[in-house]
């Protein structure tokens, strides 16, 4: 119960984080986006989720 989570896998939640917003992107390219700007949003979302695990936010 107290016992926290030592071993960060962040490769992990970089694709997970990655994987959700890319499905959000491609659709929103396949509404007309550009596709830097979808890569671009991915990326962000990526990093973010990583950070939010690394510091057990989520």
């Amino acid at each position: 119960m107290y016992n926290k989570n030592t071993d960060k896998d962040l490769v992990g939640a970089a694709l997970t984080a990655g994987l959700g917003a890319g499905i959000v992107t491609s659709f929103a390219v396949a509404q007309g986006q550009h596709p830097m700007m979808a890569l671009g949003i991915t990326a962000i979302a990526a990093l973010c989720g990583v950070i939010c695990h690394q510091l057990d936010l989520i």
